[in-house]
């Protein structure tokens, strides 16, 4: 082998390590977004309904969707589930939390459950609405603003089952007092959807969290 050839040789190799550099950084990547979407899951399912002994001084039931005036039907699944711990007698108050869903809606999501509520019995003095949140950290940040606010020191949050485990991070970071959780399990949701959403949704609250804890987010 002369030297232009051994030179040849050489060179390709060369151009050859950054390719393999670059295929195992993506593979690496690859193979720690499936053990972290394992571990969220893993999280997410194990995420259940408190035992409440007591009552708590309120119940926290985060937003969801609106179909125009009315709740969704997945909305309407945490509203049935607060209702059934609010007849328990597990709670006296609701802080309904959600703001505005789409432009054109006459009601935000806190209105529109605050009426699905006292239509189903509750009576309006016991219904809070928190009528800004756009994300699961708002409603939780605003809804604790408001129990300071009105002298409640313990909660239960009322969502789904899926969501439980986000929530309940998110309550513990706003440092709520021994959060609670009413979780219901969805027969309208499409979990297919939802569950990989969620993983998206919890990866983008550890990278908020580490922001807020860095000052670098305004909370």
């Amino acid at each position: 082998m002369n030297g232009y050839e051994q030179g040849t040789v050489v060179l390709t190799k060369k151009r050859r390590s950054p390719l393999k550099l670059a295929l195992a950084i993506v593979a690496a990547m690859i193979i720690a977004g499936l053990l972290w979407s394992g571990y969220v899951y893993w999280k997410m399912d194990r995420a259940a309904s408190s035992v409440l002994n007591g009552p708590r001084d309120v119940g926290i039931v985060l937003g969801a969707s609106m179909w125009g005036d009315a709740p969704s039907p997945g909305l309407k699944e945490r509203l049935d589930e607060a209702l059934k711990l609010y007849y328990e007698k597990k709670f006296s108050y609701m802080i309904v939390s959600g703001g505005l869903d789409k432009p054109g809606n006459q009601y935000t999501e806190a209105e529109g459950m605050r009426n699905y509520l006292v239509q189903h019995g509750v009576p309006e003095s016991a219904v809070i609405l928190e009528n800004k949140a756009r994300s699961t950290y708002e409603n939780l940040l605003y809804s604790k603003q408001i129990m300071k606010e009105r002298g409640f020191k313990s909660a239960v949050i009322v969502t789904h089952q899926y969501h439980g485990m986000r929530s309940k991070d998110i309550a513990d970071f706003l440092d709520y007092e021994d959060p609670k959780l009413g979780l219901t399990e969805s027969k309208t949701l499409q979990m297919k959807y939802h569950k990989p959403r969620e993983v998206l949704a919890y990866t983008k609250w550890k990278v908020d969290e580490l922001l807020l804890w860095l000052g670098w987010k305004k909370g």
